[in-house]
């Protein structure tokens, strides 16, 4: 069952494209991965999905029901962090979060000391007196604090020290073993590839991938390295040869095709040493980009 369904959802700030035709399923009790650079329209597909801007087309459900029309009815079930934050900046982090936890038809007293324990919280302190990250940690606990079945997290790691970052990465894994489906915004590629089940990429306003992390690492392009006294360039210049770079007595290069044909190349030279990899995610990245 999917937890998240958009379907050719469209907005355009006047005649300023924001995101084009974006399409893509997030299921239920996944963590999964929505990545590009700054301006690739994450934030518009965000703030769409969450009713926070109108689409100017398209469609998007969240638990079956329509983001815009059942908007009020789906929002007590979404824990969102921005990926900026704005508070009262005179009210203490206690108090906001009480104020907080006071739209939810529960108590949520407990959970607010327990999150803030986990991210080194001080929730005696004013909010104009906090550091960005600190900020930022009100916000994770904010979003958490009434346990829902859906985070939607966007670039939520800037501000966060490296240790912060891993607590933090260790307390989404945990909300989604016991339930919550994960939508994890980020344009660095290291923390979605060390997150999530499958990802998204966003390009321009368009999505131009979903895919398997693992599949998108391993069944996609092979990195390779050959280094020898005499390998000619144009022995490599093939269909399914991408990213071609000779220097010294060294030659890489991306390839996706038959291995046979590839194999066939590399047996009438004579190597030093050879090597098969897989790309890392921000090489498959920046390979969609180029």
């Amino acid at each position: 069952m999917n937890c998240i369904e958009i379907n050719q959802l469209t907005k355009y700030y006047s005649k300023v494209k924001g995101i084009e035709d974006v399409s893509f399923q997030v299921r239920e009790g996944e963590i999964f991965g929505f990545i590009g650079p700054n301006g690739a329209g994450k934030s518009t597909t965000i703030r769409t999905l969450l009713g926070l801007i109108f689409p100017t087309s398209g469609s998007a459900t969240i638990f079956g029901k329509d983001c815009i029309t059942q908007g009020h009815e789906i929002r007590k079930d979404i824990g969102y962090l921005p990926s900026e934050v704005f508070y009262y900046e005179k009210m203490k982090v206690i108090d906001l979060l009480k104020y907080a936890g006071s739209f939810y038809k529960k108590d949520c007293s407990k959970r607010i000391y327990e999150l803030s324990e986990i991210m080194e919280l001080n929730l005696n302190r004013r909010i104009e007196d906090l550091s960005y990250g600190n900020k930022k940690k009100v916000g994770i606990v904010q979003g958490l604090l009434h346990e829902p079945k859906l985070i939607v997290l966007d670039e939520p790691t800037s501000g966060l020290d490296p240790l912060m970052q891993q607590r933090f990465f260790e307390l989404i894994k945990s909300e989604n073993k016991k339930g919550a489906s994960v939508f994890f915004s980020s344009h660095i590629l290291s923390e979605v590839q060390h997150l999530c089940n499958r990802v998204a990429i966003i390009k321009g306003g368009h999505v131009i991938q979903v895919e398997d992390v693992k599949t998108l690492r391993e069944d996609t392009y092979k990195k390779i390295t050959l280094i020898g006294e005499s390998i000619d360039l144009k022995t490599f210049e093939i269909e399914g040869v991408t990213e071609l770079n000779k220097s010294d007595h060294q030659l890489d290069f991306f390839y996706k095709g038959d291995v046979n044909l590839l194999v066939n190349k590399i047996q009438s030279l004579e190597l030093k040493d050879i090597l098969v990899e897989n790309p890392s995610l921000e090489e498959i990245f920046m390979h969609y980009y180029k």
